[in-house]
């Protein structure tokens, strides 16, 4: 029996090996090519699909670079803008302050003018009321001091001798 089984083995051993070639016959024949051409397309997609990754990933890396670029343009423009906008505040302050100044000295000396000239209204005013009251009170003592005829020669004399003596 061992021998029917040595027999059997050995046949059968034949019988897959040659089973087993003409399965690999076949299928180099029919499916091998198909399969590596398949793997093959497979494998040319992968990495075209890579390439245009690598390719889209440098675009990004160029746009980011733009986008920061742009970014910074932004901002120094916006910093001129800011500068300008702080220079011009300024200047129209200091313009408005210089006015302001200008306005104010010249009410100032306006003021100035207007109170000399009342004032010397004032005075010219003053001068000739005390005028009036000194040729009134003249007035007064005169005729006070004339009134007699003793007084009046007395005057007269004193008057003289004042003019003598000049």
């Amino acid at each position: 029996m061992e021998k029917l089984i040595n027999e059997f083995s050995v046949g059968l051993f034949f019988w897959q090996t040659l089973l087993f070639l003409a399965l690999l016959f076949l299928l180099k024949k029919y499916a091998w090519k198909p399969i590596l051409n398949a793997v093959n397309e497979r494998e040319k997609s992968i990495e075209e699909a890579l390439n245009k990754a690598e390719e889209a990933k440098i675009q990004m890396a160029e746009l980011v670079s733009a986008n920061e670029d742009l970014l910074k343009q932004a901002r120094i423009e916006r910093d001129e803008m800011l500068k300008e906008a702080r220079v011009m505040k300024d200047k129209l302050i200091s313009e408005a302050k210089n006015k302001a100044n200008e306005d104010a000295d010249r009410i100032i000396a306006s003021a100035r003018e207007s109170i000399q000239h009342e004032k010397m209204a004032a005075v010219t005013e003053l001068k000739n009321q005390v005028a009036i009251l000194s040729v009134e009170i003249a007035e007064k003592i005169l005729k006070e001091e004339l009134s007699s005829s003793t007084k009046q020669e007395a005057l007269i004399n004193s008057v003289v001798d004042d003019i003598h003596l000049n």
